[in-house]
């Protein structure tokens, strides 16, 4: 992303250079890090999700207040209530949707692709609910201290504690070697 420091104040303007530059450089990681979330509904689709989270993004600008790097923790804080208010509504619903993966239409996705999801979703779920989630943030999607701090509501030295513990109930659990944290670590695509 842009370290041009009106980036934000262009979008909040309504400048579509400024949105598309932001889009450009977040859908993407934010999709990975919705996909790797246990939603707990197959209906709440990631990529409805990631519109949805843009909508309100867009619809609440003017009550953000921060530079660029500040922005991706904001809009990961947006997604993350998305996705809750998604499961809460699957829980109204009392419903059991169809699970589209099970059924794709369209074709099914690389066997590597949907594998590298899956197991990546099933690790973090093993790890309770916070560690999970400042894992798959910093670790899948490679947001940084303040941005996950931002997007999980709580303070950066929390974050650095949830990540290290996370980690090491991983590698006490032999679902991470040192190989398998580095290739994580150092590459949000690994998974992809």
């Amino acid at each position: 992303m842009s370290t041009e420091p009106d980036l934000v104040e262009r979008a909040r303007r309504g400048d579509p250079a400024a949105w598309r530059e932001l889009y450009e450089s977040l859908s993407g990681r934010l999709l990975l890090w919705l996909r790797a979330r246990p939603s707990g509904d197959s209906a709440a689709d990631p990529e409805d999700l990631v519109m949805e989270t843009w909508l309100v993004a867009a619809d609440r600008i003017a009550d953000f207040a921060g530079d660029a790097d500040a922005f991706a923790g904001w809009l990961f804080g947006i997604a993350r209530n998305q996705a809750a208010n998604a499961r809460r509504r699957s829980q109204r619903r009392a419903t059991d949707p169809v699970d589209v993966t099970e059924h794709d239409i369209w074709g099914a996705q690389e066997d590597t692709d949907v594998a590298g999801e899956d197991w990546v979703r099933r690790t973090l779920a093993t790890l309770p609910p916070r560690q999970g989630e400042v894992l798959s943030l910093m670790e899948v999607v490679g947001l940084d201290v303040a941005g996950t701090a931002e997007a999980l509501g709580m303070s950066a030295t929390a974050v650095r504690v949830n990540r290290h513990r996370g980690l090491a109930r991983l590698r006490k659990q032999g679902a991470m070697d040192r190989n398998d944290t580095q290739s994580v670590t150092s590459s949000p695509s690994a998974i992809r």
